[in-house]
Order: C-alpha cells, then structure tokens, then sequence
C-alpha cells in the first residue's frame, strides 16, 4: 500500500481501504483457485505487479462519469477491479470465459462493496453491447484482440487500453494511431523498465 499512496496521494480513504483488502481477498482465493502468481505474495509484490500497474491506466487517461469500460479477459479482476475502485462513477463490465475466475471476480467485489463492477461469463466474441472504452492485461496479442472484437457485436466508441511488457513493436505497426506510454516515466520502480499501455483511439 505504500507504493499506492506514493502514486496515488488524493484518493479517499474508503479507496484506500478497499485497495487494501484486495491483498487479503487474493490470498485466501488464490489457495482454491490459481487466479495470480503466488510468487506475488511471497515476495510482497502484490501492490507493484497487480494493483499499481493496473491503476497506472489513470496516469494516462481519466474515464468520463457515466462511461461504460469493459475488463476484456479479467482474469482473477486485472485491471477492472482496481480501476473501478479509482473511478467510482465509472461502470465495468469484467468479461472472462472461464466460470471459475468470474466467481472469485463476483466474490472480491461484494466484499469490498463494488457496486459498479459486472462480472460476466462469455466470450468477447458473444458481445453485443456498446462501450465507451476497452481495457485488458496479457490476455493476447492487439491483432488477436482486435479481432475478437470485429466478430462480436459489440462497439468501442473512444479506443482502447492495452497493458503490455517488452518490445511491442511488431503488434503496433498495424495500428497507425497507436500511442505507447512508457511506464517508468510515471513510476521508479524498475519492474515498470519494461512496461507500457498502448492507447489506441477509436478514430
């Protein structure tokens, strides 16, 4: 929690508290269900691998009030949980097609009171509803994802979120418009050397 109130100085306390239980929360799922490295708790690096490098989307960008986001590829809640807890006015529609992980998703959020946060079982592909933005976190490469969503029935009107490690080179150069943000330029942390959101404008 340090490395969150570093960045994150102006949040209020029921944010703040919310993040804090998070740890907690993925702990005792993760003994059921593998749905974060557990490598992540040993070496109390849960804050900086998970939480900070997802709530890093708000350095970049500032979802509008009233806005629809959708999680594509949750996971265990990467990074629709933290985000909605940031952007409370904010609804999040965290999509995964395995049961399993919806379940600790629908969990984590009841217990920390997330009432803008919509775990849904189904694949991307099944989608037919309208969003403002899309993020998602190493679920696949951008042309894949891309993809998914052209066969869906769904629209994102504003452009999407990729949170990426390492040379993301070749997946970018299909996308003229694609913006890469260096992550270390917000944070001085050196697991942040590598990483980057790619924001690609819906245009």
């Amino acid at each position: 929690m340090i490395l969150i109130k570093k960045y994150f100085p102006n949040l209020r306390k029921k944010q703040y508290n919310q993040l804090y239980e998070l740890k907690h929360l993925y702990k005792y799922w993760n003994n059921f269900i593998n749905v974060i490295s557990r490598k992540t708790f040993d070496n109390n690096t849960f804050y900086q691998n998970h939480v900070l490098f997802c709530l890093s989307v708000a350095k970049i960008l500032s979802f509008f009030p009233g806005s629809k986001v959708m999680d594509l590829g949750t996971g265990g809640g990467f990074p629709g949980i933290p985000l909605s807890i940031i952007f409370p006015y904010v609804e999040f529609l965290l999509v995964d097609s395995i049961k399993k992980k919806i379940k600790v998703v629908k969990s984590i959020a009841s217990s920390i009171n997330l009432h803008n946060v919509h775990p849904i079982c189904i694949r991307v592909e099944n989608l037919d509803i309208k969003f403002n933005f899309m993020v998602t976190r190493g679920v696949s490469k951008i042309n894949v994802i891309h993809n998914w969503i052209k066969k869906s029935n769904s629209e994102i009107k504003n452009g999407s979120l990729y949170l990426k490690g390492g040379d993301v080179s070749q997946e970018i150069n299909k996308f003229p418009h694609a913006i890469e943000y260096p992550l270390n330029i917000y944070f001085k942390e050196n697991f942040f050397i590598t990483k980057k959101i790619i924001w690609i404008p819906n245009i």
